[in-house]
């Protein structure tokens, strides 16, 4: 089934247009068209600033989260605590 492009609607209140409406594939396009644009903007702004290198340990110790794994006994005793 072939679906017929309809041509966007505008509506007039008080003689002043207020509203559009849009056939949803129209509507679907223009905002993947407006997310694309404002990824582009984003990327230029980011291209504005030097990059900046840092070493590998520098940055997983600010993102890796600290495991810590205690041992028990099946009594409830705490035998040791390991933290990585």
């Amino acid at each position: 089934m072939v679906r017929r492009k309809r041509k966007p609607q505008i509506v007039v209140e008080d003689g002043e247009p207020t509203a559009v409406i849009l056939d949803i594939g129209e509507y679907e396009q223009l905002l993947e068209r407006l997310e694309e644009a404002e990824d582009l903007e984003a990327l230029q702004e980011m291209r504005k600033k030097p990059l900046k290198f840092r070493p590998l340990s520098e940055f997983l110790d600010e993102h890796k989260p600290a495991v810590e794994v205690t041992a028990r006994t099946s009594r409830g005793e705490r035998l040791a605590t390991v933290s990585c």
